[in-house]
């Protein structure tokens, strides 16, 4: 696999309520990953960092909204220039509330977009459903029409993912109402239990199936789905998650497949991690989602 890669960090911690998050691109890329790509033979454009604007409105139901969505809007127009350049773009983040934007590029542009959201938590809350207004925790709902409109509000109609090409796996820590609104929604979720049950060997085999049905997938991947043992360095810690050799099959199961489009590693916090352990952990799974192989 080569090709021209565009590193897009966004720093950003706003949709959460823990900071440093904002600090994850630089952690990532201190990982190795630039010329790590570099040596799978990738062309890699380094774009820098969004940083969001000092100052913005905010609400109880949701928290810092006009920053998170200037972001969003800038991150969207560059994921979008990538993309029309016929590079590959990965984004780092940052918090969770990022993949709005960096999706909506994505599904404007690859014709009958899936998702794969790996994550230990369910992210489909919109404004009126979140306990807390953090708005980390929307944008799977908003890229599919089921969340704050805002988010995807880049002046523009925005192009909804179909909901049946959405997959999340990995979920522990799903709010009582928001997994009612998924399954509502119809969205395929391998929680962590059904993981444990199938082997993720099936449950990826299983998500590419349906996430790829229309030829291309985003894979939207949250550092906490793994582990806090494995990666400490996290701000929305939950116990039992996917071992890290279930996180790397994963993503070598996504580079093996082919429909890979477009990707975001997110929620790396170096504030809270040991020596880098959880910044190099989110390299070297970007990496192998780009084709690393072990032999």
């Amino acid at each position: 696999m080569a090709g021209i890669l565009d590193v897009l960090g966004v720093q950003m911690d706003l949709g959460a309520s823990k900071r440093g998050v904002s600090m994850g691109p630089m952690a990532i890329r201190y990982g190795g990953l630039c010329e790590g790509l570099r040596q799978l033979g990738f062309t890699v454009n380094d774009l820098g960092d969004i940083v969001p604007m000092a100052a913005g409105a905010t609400s109880e139901r949701m928290q810092n909204y006009e920053q998170v969505v200037d972001v969003n809007r800038r991150l969207y127009q560059m994921v979008s220039n990538t993309l029309e350049q016929g590079h590959f773009p990965v984004v780092l983040g940052g918090d969770h509330s990022i993949a709005a934007g960096s999706i909506s590029a994505s599904a404007r542009h690859v014709r009958d977009l899936g998702v794969i959201w790996i994550d230990a938590h369910g992210d489909w809350n919109n404004e009126d459903s979140s306990p807390t207004g953090n708005m980390h925790g929307m944008p799977f709902s908003a890229v599919c029409g089921h969340g704050p409109s805002c988010m995807v509000d880049y002046g523009e109609p925005p192009v909804f993912v179909d909901v049946k090409r959405c997959v999340q796996i990995g979920g522990r820590d799903i709010d009582t109402i928001e997994r009612q609104r998924m399954k509502a929604a119809g969205v395929t979720v391998f929680p962590i239990n059904m993981v444990d049950k199938l082997g993720m060997e099936q449950v990826i085999a299983q998500a590419i199936e349906i996430a790829g049905a229309g030829g291309g997938i985003h894979l939207s991947f949250d550092i906490d789905a793994i582990d806090p043992q494995a990666a400490p360095g996290t701000g929305t810690v939950v116990h039992s998650g996917l071992t890290v050799r279930e996180a790397f099959l994963a993503v070598e199961s996504l580079a093996e497949c082919g429909m890979l489009r477009s990707m975001d590693m997110v929620e790396v916090n170096p504030i809270l991690d040991e020596r880098n352990k959880t910044g190099i952990l989110a390299s070297e799974l970007i990496q192998s989602a780009l084709g690393k192989t072990v032999y």
